[in-house]
């Protein structure tokens, strides 16, 4: 098995995504804050599974030793640099989470939930206690729990599976031109969130899908079980996006 085959076996997954009928459900302000409210959650647990590869990928240790995949070490870092310090709208350096968190507000959307949790994960709470005292539904739980159990594998190539396959780069394009419309209704601002998605369209670019490719290939070589887990784990994380949405589309109905 090699890349092209995993692409194989998920594209009726991914298609799925892409097709799910959540998207039209977002109609206006109340809807996307729904939306929001709940996607919030994948916003936050993407950053772990970023820096549990910039661990295994990159060389955080003392002393320093040089790494052998040294330009998956650069992607990483390249991402890490993205996603946690990023040129905002205000021009000032902040983290995609953040960002998103500004763009709820703008539009009135509830942020007490996900600021409620952060604040436990900072008491030193475990995931699954801090998602437990804040009454997480269970969509979301099962969504940051796989995320967290993926990341205690402690195997890289399982991390990046979840990473590559299963996560932000199949949003933005889909989600703009819904956030769009609902910006030039009355009395509706979602400047921030637009911006939000344009940069991170505009920083995946060309490069990071084939780079992140790449880094499972190095990871998986010939090795048929890791790539048999490489393709476990891609089906399981977008099996796990379809039910967040799901939930989402439920949710909406029944507002």
């Amino acid at each position: 098995m090699g890349i092209k085959e995993v692409e194989k076996k998920i594209k009726s997954l991914q298609k799925n995504l892409i097709s799910h009928k959540v998207y039209k459900k977002i109609k206006n302000k109340k809807s996307l804050k729904i939306f929001m409210e709940t996607h919030v959650f994948a916003v936050w647990d993407f950053m772990s599974l970023l820096k549990a590869l910039q661990i295994y990928l990159t060389s955080v240790k003392i002393p320093w030793t040089p790494q052998k995949d040294t330009q998956s070490a650069r992607f990483i870092n390249e991402i890490v640099l993205e996603e946690e310090t990023d040129q905002g709208n205000l021009h000032a350096p902040s983290s995609h989470y953040e960002m998103y968190i500004h763009a709820m507000k703008e539009i009135e959307a509830n942020t007490n939930n996900i600021e409620t949790f952060i604040k436990k994960i900072n008491k030193n709470y475990s995931v699954k206690k801090s998602l437990k005292l804040i009454k997480a539904k269970k969509a979301i739980r099962e969504f940051v729990e796989f995320t967290f159990k993926t990341i205690a594998t402690k195997e890289p190539h399982k991390i990046a599976a979840v990473f590559t396959f299963g996560r932000e780069d199949l949003i933005p394009n889909m989600f703009i031109q819904i956030v769009e419309e609902i910006n030039h209704q009355k009395n509706v601002t979602a400047n921030k969130l637009i911006y939000y998605l344009k940069r991170h369209i505009e920083l995946d670019g060309d490069d990071h899908g084939p780079l992140a490719l790449k880094m499972i290939t190095n990871l998986c070589g010939n090795n048929k079980k890791k790539w048999n887990e490489v393709l476990e784990y891609s089906k399981n994380a977008l099996k796990e996006r379809i039910k967040l949405w799901d939930h989402i589309a439920e949710s909406i109905e029944k507002n």
